[in-house]
């Protein structure tokens, strides 16, 4: 498919994404894209990054004449480096996300097998040591790390550097990356991480689902309906951080063995109705890629008739549990309990090895589960009931491991249980 977004309009977007996430200040960080005549479109020196438009992007064409209202980026040099050193390279992400800062600073990488999909998308982290920013030294560093192989390289006491094929895959790798960061030093406060050895990554396939295709009767008003309604909490899902832009699975169900999921490579910021799949009898409409939780949800779906939406997600905190050995305790305010009950756990992969296993073990009374190095799975009797869980339980999380840092955390006791039970869950 071509892409019909100019470059200028392009990096904006991004910009906006990235600083609205305080993923970069308004000096900080420049990104940039490489045309198909080896013009380089980069982000302007010195100009606010939350109130940029197109009209402040620079043109750098292949003999160095400047267009635009502004200098380039004082990092141009290590963009333009890297982009000879790899010729597959077509954008460049270049920002200072704390958690991303904080492994520079201690000049470490972080470890992506922590989730076989991060693995996936990033790959192996590459390390360039120091130079002065904007120098030609700083980006010989940088595109000799690039050119070894790696397309996600933290930069010394300075940052990361990221580039895709296109801008999107640049932009999937950092935020991906990101997650990874924030997320290990969220489960280091729990204790030790436990992360994925090499056969344990490879034994999750990263591709399609195969299903038989079916080309579906025009929508009932019930099924646009239910589109609409599932695309906009998935969109406040990312905004709110429970979601990255393209990893999290949630679905609703329509009627008999009928529900609508989330598709593969679907940015959740934008996510619109026509993006969803229709599963209806295990055979998926003609066109979307769905999610490949697409059977896990089946099966719970036709065990459970009560649920009527389920969420995967990945929010850092409650993630941070399912990468350690910590367990995580509901019993920390009414709240949590009643939403969530007592959590319950699955070992690494099955959701994808075993999900009959979690079907049958999870039930309305027991509606939230970690799965281990792959997040959370949530259950709900709506699309409203599932997500008001999920944001319940990621509160939960950080809320206890905040409290690591001020004293022991003292949980409800039996007879509080009981009453909470005797008052809200029967």
């Amino acid at each position: 498919m071509r892409d019909l977004v100019h470059p200028a309009d392009n990096l904006v977007r991004a910009m906006a994404r990235i600083y609205q996430y305080r993923m970069t200040t308004t000096s900080g960080g420049n990104l940039s894209i490489r045309d198909d005549d080896g013009s380089i479109w980069i982000t302007p020196a010195r100009v606010d990054k939350g109130a940029l438009d197109a009209a402040d992007i620079v043109r750098v064409r292949p003999d160095g004449n400047v267009e635009g209202r502004h200098r380039p980026s004082s990092e141009f040099p290590f963009h333009e480096l890297i982009y000879q050193a790899r010729p597959d390279l077509r954008a460049i992400v270049h920002a200072h996300p704390v958690a991303l800062v904080a492994f520079s600073i201690c000049g470490a990488v972080p470890d992506t097998r922590l989730f076989a999909k991060a693995r996936d998308v990033c790959g192996e982290v590459g390390f360039a040591p120091y130079a002065l920013p904007g120098s030609r030294k700083l980006g010989e560093h940088i595109a000799g790390v690039f050119a070894e192989g790696h397309d996600c390289v933290m930069l010394e006491n300075h940052g990361v550097v990221i580039g895709g094929a296109d801008f999107d895959e640049a932009f999937r790798k950092f935020e991906t990356l990101e997650f990874v960061a924030k997320t290990i030093i969220k489960a280091r406060a729990l204790g030790e991480v436990r992360y994925l050895s090499d056969a344990e990554v490879a034994r999750i396939d990263q591709g399609d689902l195969e299903m038989e295709r079916f080309d579906p009767a025009p929508a009932t008003s019930r099924e646009r309906e239910l589109r609409r309604e599932l695309c906009k909490f998935i969109r406040r899902g990312y905004h709110q951080r429970l979601l990255t832009a393209n990893a999290g699975s949630f679905s609703a169900r329509l009627g008999d063995d009928e529900f609508l999921i989330s598709t593969r490579f679907t940015d959740r910021a934008t996510i619109e109705p026509s993006q969803l799949a229709l599963i209806r009898g295990g055979k998926c409409e003609a066109g979307p890629r769905p999610s490949r939780a697409c059977e896990l949800h089946r099966l719970i779906y036709q065990k459970h008739p009560d649920i009527h939406a389920i969420v995967n997600a990945t929010p850092v905190n409650a993630t941070a549990f399912s990468a350690s050995a910590a367990k995580l305790d509901t019993r920390t305010i009414p709240e949590s309990y009643i939403f969530l009950r007592d959590v319950v756990r699955f070992p690494y992969d099955a959701a994808y090895q075993n999900p009959a296993t979690i079907a049958a073990e999870m039930t309305p009374e027991f509606p939230i589960a970690l799965l281990d190095n792959d997040g959370a799975l949530v259950l709900g009797t709506s699309i409203l009931d599932a997500f008001d869980r999920l944001e319940v339980l990621e509160s939960t999380a950080e809320a206890v491991i905040l409290s690591r840092s001020i004293g022991e955390v003292t949980p409800m006791g039996d007879e509080v249980i009981d009453e909470l039970i005797g008052a809200f869950l029967k």
